[in-house]
């Protein structure tokens, strides 16, 4: 019989993974289209939060709600941040490669912060991620440039700001663990909660994102019409890669939280590491991106570092 454990690992390899290939299919047709697809799996997930989980809001907090209130504004910084980068030409194996570097991310904040000390194989892995990185960024940069057309830098300006954005990402990702792990070890695990609170609570920032948000509905409605089989219904077919999207990311997210408390966070990061390897492989083969020897190389560097980093952690699986 599948174990709770079990169960929310395979749901992460299918949910994340296909989640993945709905969002480059979106990215096709509308590259600015992240922050309503962040702000529509926000609503969905707060909605289903408030009804079952808060039972329309007559459940007791088990955590203070300054508490949440805190990590709701970071995890909301990673989430728009990550989406908003893929405006300025980053190429999807690039972006899920670069968020694979949470490890090294998180070491260094650990170090900083709470004062860690790791065994020499724990940065032999944190530097082999840290060359995998560099290697498909600057990889990413060349291919960027042989594409454009000579005096058009601005290209590869845009490119340098999304990379820069991808790293405030990486590293507010890994102040935003070291703040959950604080809250869980004060008040205890509560993912479902957790859950509902980091998608219920941003949702009035999205006022700032209004005008975009729209602009991409009204495309999305507008989107060329696809009729599903054996029902014969038509509907715009950016709709329904939304809708898959964001089915996607509910399984994909409701799992990693009940991971969480199932199992060791380096367990939790190994897995979801492998779910990223396996979206990347996917996309380079489905939707034929880009990759060059070093792109292998680099990419083989970053998850062979995670591994590295969790092999002593591989048991709980």
């Amino acid at each position: 019989m599948i174990g709770k454990a079990e169960l929310a690992v395979i749901m992460v390899l299918l949910g994340c993974c296909s989640n993945v290939v709905f969002l480059e299919l979106l990215i096709q047709e509308a590259p600015g289209i992240g922050n309503l697809v962040t702000f529509t799996q926000f609503l969905i997930i707060a909605i289903e939060g408030f009804v079952f989980t808060m039972k329309w809001g007559t459940v007791p907090l088990k955590v203070p709600f300054n508490a949440w209130f805190t990590l709701v504004i970071m995890y909301f910084l990673v989430s728009v941040t990550n989406n908003y980068a893929l405006n300025f030409n980053i190429p999807m194996p690039l972006h899920m490669i670069f968020r694979a570097g949470s490890l090294l991310a998180n070491m260094i904040m650990g170090f900083v912060l709470l004062g860690k000390r790791y065994t020499w194989s724990k940065y032999s892995s944190v530097l082999m991620i840290s060359l995998g990185i560099g290697t498909c960024t600057i990889m990413s940069t060349q291919n960027n440039k042989t594409n454009i057309s000579e005096g058009d830098d601005w290209d590869n300006w845009w490119l340098t700001i999304g990379i820069s954005l991808l790293t405030f990402a990486l590293f507010m990702s890994a102040r935003m663990g070291i703040y959950q792990e604080v809250i869980y070890a004060k008040h205890g695990k509560h993912p479902k909660e957790a859950m509902f609170f980091l998608h219920a609570l941003p949702l009035p920032g999205f006022l700032l994102l209004a005008p975009d948000i729209y602009k991409h509905a009204a495309i999305t409605i507008n989107s060329t019409p696809f009729i599903l089989p054996f029902i014969n219904i038509q509907m715009p077919s950016m709709l329904l890669y939304l809708i898959g999207n964001i089915i996607t990311q509910y399984l994909c997210i409701s799992a990693v939280f009940v991971l969480t408390t199932e199992c060791a966070s380096l367990t939790v990061t190994l897995v979801v590491t492998l779910r990223k390897f396996l979206s990347l492989l996917f996309s380079i083969w489905y939707f034929q991106n880009p990759f060059t020897t070093l792109h292998w190389v680099g990419t083989g560097l970053v998850f062979g570092g995670t591994i590295l980093f969790s092999g002593n952690h591989l048991y709980f699986l």
